[in-house]
């Protein structure tokens, strides 16, 4: 850290301060945790005279020396603003969204509009999770409580050369509170509306004086669904009822070691997660052949829904949603997890070598029920989805100095070893069967009696489905799909990487230079179980163009065995950073860098993603025609050939190239840190929900123009030759934090971010094959990103008397319209909007107790996180229409849309005291 010296109004020394508490915490950390310390603790500073302390480059360092864009939050900070899991992050850090879909496991977090969207467990984060030094291997896994937290760090762009896994968009580097040798302790009881409970507390002290410490931590929380539920018997829905245990031992035998050891278990039985319908239902059609426009009239899917039993709620000005549906009796959305683990982290001085490793081992596992069709009719169902993700993780550091300190070297190494396990079955209802039946009589214009459930069709034998499989000898399709298709991915991860900061000027101008290379391997053994045999008679039967509607389940799919063709993947990756930084004062320093991220590839765990075989015989004379002529000229071990492969559900890894000049200001009283950037990203994952199932693939753009191919309704049009293809997907903008100290006891912060993250155009995919007709819409249009993000804090903790304070805290965020649909449907906008939290409270001497009031989303602000495609209730979208017809696309949409709404107003009282 630079030398500095300013003098404040307090007449203290700031620079004395300041090195005093950096050298705190540097203690800390060589002790394994942030308070673990021999010594007495040394005195925080007051929040005018110190300055943040972060260990973002695995050294202790102010906020504003750091050559890096990195957000740092302080554990009073998330204590005020509510935090009990990461997605109270997004109040908090600008360029930062954390979003939940139909479950938590699957929480994606992203940052400067970059992130791993939707429910696939095959795709690794692009932001990479780290709680106290140990990859998480996936975000919806800090979804879990963690214990009394020290400090959050929010790292933007990518990451990789410093510790663990890679991460392209960034890094969120939690700490917890450790062990120390003080006795102490806290707790803490809340109680709100919706029947909110929460307890948590903890204990710290000695075992052996100044040798052994030990601490321990818990919560248990309780509460309602805010999703009312019509359905006789049925809970509401996005309720809470969790609880966690968390114990750590610090073992200090002499002054040069330390080693902390921590183990944990979160359980949670939940009713979780729901949605509810978008209204106005309808239905658009296209006004001409040349597009323009749509029609809006009524939908004629919903009448057979509600005739179905439905029972879709909407609100009686017919406008967007309300926190209200119906489920199928017996069909609550389950959500039971487990979460455990251990870790151990030494550090050993070795004169002026710093080792540091850390070993760990986790387990988690999800297991999730879903009324799948998201209503009251019997039309979807899964059971029993699972995940389970085993990770044992090794990390070696040696760090030192060299050349009077002119020097500062990292070296490290990393190793993890990964099985994944899914198992899904999803399958049709009671009411599937009648529901096909209507969408074939709507698809084919024939007259609908809306008043009685059953849709038939004189050309089809019986009238429908069911004569059809009593004429090819297959079971009806209520009853049938996936049994239990399972996946079992095993991944073993190595990475060698350096990390040196060169003093070229000391204390004025110094050379980062960083270098990682990755080995990634991953095999696949799966096994597929599935009862539907109508799907695979009716694709070598004249009945075959009907076949979409009983194989929306795909029951084509083969097991496939360790060792078959494709079940093994492998990939080598240099990646790095450059930074330049330069102090121009003592309170004012610049940087440019360029780094390089890298994000694995893998498998799309989903049978959906298999190609459907193609059949020569029993289908008419042209469609036998067309799988022979596609058989003949499509490779063995390519997508789309009518073969099902395992190499059908692999993609490639992400690269990234980030560029970026920043700029921070430490200023007396106020601390300002801003930054531009420019991230072009290279065969970008991308994984998007198609009304049933996630589809997975890469983008790149072509330097070619396409002319339209892809954006038009065709997988066969629009490919571009391998050595023509650029960066896909491009994220630029501009970000500014500030932190000022006005007045005594006052604190403010305020950030802003402003993104251009967006498709590019003339997309193909990966490799270069034509882009898939579900991403026409992407071209040119931005990802799951607002154009600007503001946020804000404002906290005042005056003194009410010689032994009483106070506090007053309210956050904000703002965030410009984005569309939260993975496909980027027109219909899915959601327009800007701000949520404001607060606290106030009284706090007796030394804080020894407290009572606060809160609230959360103080303006009760409607809003969803994601809004996706009702699952098989309709199809197309607006842009679809009002397309040409010449673009291959459907003159009608029938879609409907669900949204997993934000939580509503919350508020309450809680109770601490500290000892």
């Amino acid at each position: 850290m630079k030398t500095r010296r300013r003098k404040g109004e307090y007449g203290e020394d700031l620079m004395t301060r300041r090195m005093l508490f950096a050298s705190a915490c540097a203690f800390a950390l060589s002790a394994g945790g942030a308070n673990a310390q021999n010594e007495a603790p040394v005195d925080e500073p007051t929040a005018e005279e110190q300055g943040i302390i972060v260990t973002a480059q695995r050294r202790a360092e102010a906020l504003s020396d750091v050559p890096i864009a990195v957000s740092a939050i302080g554990a009073e900070q998330l204590q005020n603003t509510g935090l009990t899991d990461i997605r109270a992050l997004n109040q908090l850090a600008p360029s930062l969204v954390i979003n939940t879909g139909t479950s938590e496991a699957t929480t994606a977090a992203r940052i400067r509009g970059i992130g791993t969207v939707g429910e696939n467990p095959g795709l690794e984060s692009s932001v990479a999770l780290f709680v106290d030094g140990v990859y998480r291997s996936r975000t919806g896994v800090g979804m879990t409580d963690l214990g009394e937290i020290e400090r959050i760090e929010v790292l933007r762009g990518p990451q990789g050369t410093l510790s663990g896994r890679n991460a392209t968009a960034g890094t969120i580097n939690i700490l917890t509170k450790g062990p120390e040798f003080d006795l102490g302790g806290y707790a803490a009881a809340s109680y709100g509306n919706y029947d909110y409970m929460r307890l948590e507390g903890g204990v710290t002290g000695p075992l052996v004086s100044d040798v052994l410490a030990a601490r321990i931590d818990a919560s248990w929380t309780k509460r309602d669904g805010f999703i009312e539920q019509v359905t006789p018997g049925e809970p509401d829905i996005n309720d809470r009822d969790r609880w966690m245990v968390k114990g750590q031992l610090l073992f200090t035998p002499n002054d040069d070691i330390s080693f902390r050891l921590i183990g944990d278990y979160t359980s949670r039985d939940e009713n979780c997660c729901g949605n509810a319908y978008v209204a106005p239902i309808q239905m658009l059609t296209r006004t001409s052949p040349a597009g323009g426009t749509p029609r809006f009239g009524p939908n004629p899917l919903h009448p057979i829904l509600q005739a179905l039993g439905a029972n879709i709620q909407l609100p009686a000005d017919n406008k967007g949603y309300l926190r209200r549906t119906a489920t199928t009796a017996g069909r609550p959305y389950t959500a039971e997890m487990e979460d455990w683990g251990f870790s151990g982290e030494l550090n050993w001085q070795l004169g002026n070598t710093a080792l540091t490793s850390i070993t760990a081992y986790r387990d988690y596992f999800y297991s999730q029920g879903v009324d799948a069709d998201f209503n009251a009719a019997d039309i979807l169902i899964i059971p029993n989805r699972d995940r389970e993700f085993r990770v044992f993780s090794q990390e070696l550091r040696l760090q030192g100095t060299l050349l009077d300190d002119r020097l500062d070297w990292l070296v490290g190494g990393f190793y993890a070893d990964e099985t994944l396990k899914t198992s899904d079955d999803i399958k049709f209802g009671a009411d599937y069967e009648k529901w096909a039946n209507c969408l074939v009589a709507v698809q084919t214009g024939q007259p609908i009696n809306t008043n009685v459930p059953t849709c038939t069709n004189g050309t089809l034998p019986g009238g429908g489905f069911g004569g059809i499989a009593t004429a090819l000898g297959a079971r009806r399709l209520p009853g049938t799909g996936a049994i239990a298709n399972i996946f079992e991915q095993k991944s073993r991860n190595y990475a060698l990487f350096t990390h040196n900061v060169i003093q070229i000027i000391p204390s004025k101008l110094a050379l980062t230079l960083g270098l990682r290379y990755t080995n990634e391997r991953k095999t696949l053994e799966s096994s597929a179980n599935m009862n539907n045999d109508l799907c695979t008679k009716i694709n070598a039967s004249p009945f075959r163009t009907l076949a979409a509607l009983p194989c929306l389940i795909n029951a084509t799919a083969p097991s496939f065995a360790k060792g078959d063709p494709g079940t093994r993947k492998s990939e080598d990756e240099w990646t790095g950073t450059a930074v330049l930084s330069y102090h121009f004062s003592d309170d004012v320093m610049g940087y440019a860098s360029y780094s390089r991220g890298y994000k694995a590839g893998g498998y799309n765990l989903d049978v959906n993603a298999i190609d459907r075989p193609c059949v020569t015989t029993g289908g008419t004379p042209a469609q036998n025609a067309a799988c022979v002529a596609q058989l003949a000229t499509a490779p063995a071990f390519t997508p789309l050939n009518g073969r099902p492969e395992a190499t059908d559900m692999q993609f490639g890894s992400e690269t990234v190239d980030a560029y970026e000049i920043g700029l921070k200001w430490d200023g007396r009283m106020i601390d300002v840190n801003a930054a531009l950037f420019y991230q072009s990203f290279n065969n970008f994952q991308i994984n998007v929900f198609n009304g049933i199932n996630f589809e997975v693939t890469n983008l790149q753009a072509c330097k070619d123009d396409l002319n339209g191919a892809d954006q038009d309704n065709s997988a066969a049009t629009g490919a571009c030759a391998p050595d023509r293809l650029k960066p896909g997907v491009v994220s630029k903008g501009a970000e500014l934090e500030v932190f000022a100290y006005p007045a005594d006891h006052l604190q403010l912060s305020t950030g802003f971010t402003y993104l251009d993250a967006k498709y590019q155009r003339n997309l193909a995919g990966t490799n270069g094959r034509p882009l898939i007709p579900n991403l026409f819409q992407f071209p040119g249009r931005r990802t799951f990103s607002s154009e600007y993000s503001v946020t804000g804090a404002a906290t005042w903790t005056p003194p009410l008397s010689d032994t009483l304070s106070g506090l007053v805290h309210v956050d904000f965020r703002y965030m410009s319209d984005i569309n939260t649909g993975g496909d980027a449907d027109f219909e899915k906008r959601q327009d800007g909007y701000g949520i404001i939290n607060g606290r106030i409270g009284v706090y007796g001497e030394d804080k020894r107790w407290g009572i606060e009031l809160w609230g959360q989303n103080l303006l009760n602000t409607k809003y969803q996180t994601t809004l996706s495609d009702a699952p098989s209730q309709g199809s197309g979208t607006y842009r679809a229409v009002a397309a040409p017809a010449s673009s291959g696309f459907g003159a009608t949409s029938t879609q409907i849309f669900l949204a997993f709404p934000g939580d509503p107003r919350t508020y309450g009282v809680t109770l601490r005291t500290r000892f």
